[in-house]
C-alpha cells in the first residue's frame, strides 16, 4: 500500500528542509481481545470473501464474489463485549507520526520523495510506503524550464540604442548587476542570457542552468522632441534607406494615421448584419439570385 502526500516546494535556489505529519495504522502485539474470543466467520468460513450465485435465465448462472459483510474481510469474528479497548478488535492503532522530508537543490515539480515502510501496518502484511510528491510554486519573477530560468525586463529606447545596466534580485537572495555595453543594440522581443545563473542540477548542485532575460522596449511617445532636436538626432542614427518614389498621374500620396478597430470594413459589415437580423427577427440569411 502506497500513501502519497503534496508537499509545496519553494521556487528557491537553496537546501529546503520540511516536517510532513501525517496518521497511520500500527501493528500491535494483540489477539484483538480476550484470549479465544476471535473466532472464525461462519458467514465466509474464514476466507473473507463471500460468493453468491444469481440465476440469469435457463441454465445460466451468475458467481458474483465480494467481501464478507460480518468479518469485513478479516475471516475472524469477535464479539462487541470480547473487544480489546485499544484496537477495537482490529489488531491496529492510529499512530501519528513526523516525518523530516529533505529536499535537495535542483529537484523539479512532481519529483518523488519515497520512505520505505513508512505506511499502514496491518496484520500479516508488508506495510506500503509514504510517497511526498513536490508541487513548485509559482514565481512572480521568474519561469523554470528545466534548469534555465526566464524572466522580462522592461528598457527604455535610450538603453535599448545606448546601453543599460540594472540589478536583479536572484532567488538566493543575492542582486545580480546586469550590464550591456554602449553600442550593443537590444531590439524589443530579443533574448540575452547570463551563463551559470539559472538553477542548480540536481545532485550536482555546483553546476547551474542559465538565465535568459527577454526584453520589452517602450519607446517614447509622439512629439516627445522639438522638430530640430529630431533633425539632430537623425544625424547620430544610421541613415535611413534610399527609395526611389516613382513619378506621373497614377502616383499619390497619403499619410498614415492612428488605426481604429472600430471603422475597419469588417467591423462596419458586422455591424450592419447585427442591425439586419434585428429588423429581421426569426429569418435566416437573405440569399440573392445571381445576375443571369
Amino acid at each position: 500500500m502506497t500513501k502519497n502526500f503534496s508537499a509545496a516546494h519553494p521556487f528557491v535556489d537553496a537546501f529546503w528542509d520540511s516536517l510532513s505529519i501525517f496518521s497511520k495504522n500500527v501493528t500491535l502485539e494483540c489477539a484483538g481481545g480476550k484470549p479465544g474470543a476471535m473466532q472464525k466467520c461462519r458467514t465466509c468460513n474464514g476466507r473473507g470473501l463471500k460468493i453468491t450465485m444469481r440465476q440469469l435465465g435457463p441454465g445460466m448462472v451468475q458467481q458474483m464474489q465480494s467481501v464478507c459483510p460480518d468479518c469485513h474481510g478479516e475471516g475472524e469474528i469477535i464479539n462487541e463485549k470480547d473487544r480489546c479497548k485499544e484496537c477495537k478488535g482490529k489488531k491496529v492503532t492510529n499512530e501519528t507520526k513526523i516525518l523530516e522530508v529533505h529536499v535537495d537543490k535542483g529537484m523539479k515539480d512532481g519529483q518523488r520523495i519515497t520512505f520505505r515502510g513508512e505506511g499502514d501496518q496491518l496484520p500479516d502484511i508488508e506495510p506500503g510506503d509514504v510517497i511526498i510528491i513536490l508541487q513548485q510554486k509559482e514565481h512572480e519573477l521568474f519561469t523554470r524550464n528545466d534548469n534555465d530560468l526566464y524572466c522580462t525586463n522592461n528598457l527604455s529606447l535610450t538603453e535599448a540604442l545606448c546601453g543599460f545596466q540594472f540589478t536583479l534580485k536572484h532567488l538566493d537572495g543575492r542582486d545580480l548587476v546586469i550590464n550591456s555595453p554602449p553600442g550593443v543594440v537590444v531590439s524589443p522581443g530579443s533574448v540575452r542570457c547570463v551563463v551559470g545563473e539559472g538553477m542548480p542540477f540536481y545532485r550536482n548542485p555546483f553546476e547551474k542552468g542559465n538565465l535568459l532575460v527577454r526584453f520589452d522596449i517602450t519607446f517614447p511617445p509622439e512629439n516627445f522632441a522639438p522638430p530640430e532636436d529630431l533633425q539632430k538626432l537623425e544625424k547620430l542614427l544610421p541613415p535611413r534607406p534610399k527609395i526611389e518614389i516613382p513619378t506621373g498621374e497614377d502616383v499619390e500620396e497619403v499619410d498614415l494615421v492612428e488605426f481604429d478597430e472600430s471603422r475597419s470594413q469588417g467591423a462596419r459589415r458586422e455591424a450592419y448584419d447585427d442591425d439586419d437580423d434585428d429588423d429581421h427577427p426569426g429569418h435566416g440569411p437573405r440569399v440573392q439570385c445571381a445576375h443571369q
